[in-house]
């Protein structure tokens, strides 16, 4: 049986998580917020010139520091999750055996 202490500790781990979760998220809603406010500016003040490297670099790079921002948080296997190797080798195991079989 867990003792107190260990319990505290993943308390505080699963909170610590939740923390940086939210932060991630809040910042992502702050970045999509204020570049959509950042385009409807650029294009209404300059009509013919929106399609510009200048017009989009502020989302592209602040675009780089949100995605190393929700790696940080979510993880290096935010795509393939923990063991999608080994879901992966089963699956394809499985889909040989089936076609060997018919």
């Amino acid at each position: 049986m867990e003792n107190q202490i260990q319990k505290d500790a993943r308390y505080y781990t699963a909170k610590k998580r939740v923390k940086s979760i939210t932060g991630f998220y809040v910042h992502f809603t702050v970045y999509l917020f204020v570049n959509i406010l950042l385009c409807i500016q650029i294009y209404l003040i300059s009509k013919n010139n929106f399609w510009r490297w200048e017009s989009f670099s502020t989302a592209l790079f602040w675009g780089i520091g949100i995605l190393s921002h929700g790696t940080s948080v979510f993880g290096s296997n935010l795509l393939f999750g923990k063991n999608w190797e080994d879901r992966k080798i089963k699956e394809l195991m499985e889909k040989d055996k089936s076609q060997n079989t018919k």
